[in-house]
């Protein structure tokens, strides 16, 4: 079986080129494939191979201090789900194009196992409404989200701004736990929406693949998008394929 693995850590990074550099080394030396991606705000990498083989990459990576407390979301595939192996340097890890400092300090984060209590409730621990946030593209929300979650009609994560000026009266009262696939997106939409005077804002802790590897599938309709050749994943981190959905 195919070790995958999903990650991402928002920390100030002054030597990029240098890091992207021994990573591919690294990387190439244990036969993956995937992507990383190493920015002024931090890392963000999917990778998939042998599973010594990732172990092996996860001791060198973890070896640099600031990435030593790097979370990892794991799953399991028959086939390497990655064509080829991208290791670059960038201007972020996910492209936001606003004033924010992810590297910094974080929002408050939600623990998935609190998640899945306020959704049982309906409620958060202060007796608030809950607005679960979906801050992904409408391509992946297609496959699955958070039911009752709010959705945006956006292409791009740089629109999500844009799209949530509409929603402000409308979110006044209520908690709002902002998710995306692994963690990278609501983290910085969490962090925007804080310093744009949204009141009572979490992101979900690891997103989507952190909860159903904690929690399953409670709440939650359908798949989730994932960025390689499994399309999807069900809440037990196994690829969901139907013919219905964009492939």
């Amino acid at each position: 079986m195919i070790l995958n693995i999903a990650a991402y850590r928002f920390v100030a990074i002054d030597d990029a080129q240098a890091i992207v550099d021994r990573l591919r080394a690294e990387a190439e030396r244990n036969d993956l494939r995937g992507t990383v991606l190493v920015a002024p705000e931090g890392i963000n990498l999917f990778l998939a191979g042998v599973q010594a083989k990732v172990e092996s990459f996860l001791a060198a990576l973890r070896a640099d201090a600031r990435f030593a407390g790097i979370e990892i979301k794991r799953s399991w595939s028959e086939v390497v789900p990655f064509a080829r192996l991208k290791v670059n340097a960038k201007r972020e890890i996910i492209a936001f194009r606003r004033d924010s400092d992810p590297a910094g300090e974080r929002a408050p984060a939600l623990a998935p196992s609190t998640l899945a209590r306020w959704i049982e409730r309906g409620r958060d621990d202060d007796g608030r409404r809950v607005v679960l946030l979906d801050t992904r593209n409408r391509t992946e929300v297609v496959h699955g989200t958070f039911a009752g979650a709010l959705t945006l009609p956006i292409d791009k994560f740089t629109d999500l701004p844009a799209a949530m000026e509409s929603q402000r009266a409308a979110l006044a009262d209520a908690t709002v736990v902002s998710f995306c696939t692994g963690g990278i997106r609501c983290e910085k939409a969490a962090l925007w929406m804080q310093a744009n005077g949204f009141a009572r804002v979490w992101q979900l802790d690891g997103g989507i693949l952190g909860y159903f590897e904690h929690v399953g599938g409670n709440g939650y309709d359908g798949g989730c998008f994932v960025f390689d050749e499994r399309v999807a994943l069900d809440p037990a981190l196994q690829p969901l394929r139907d013919a219905t959905l964009p492939a």
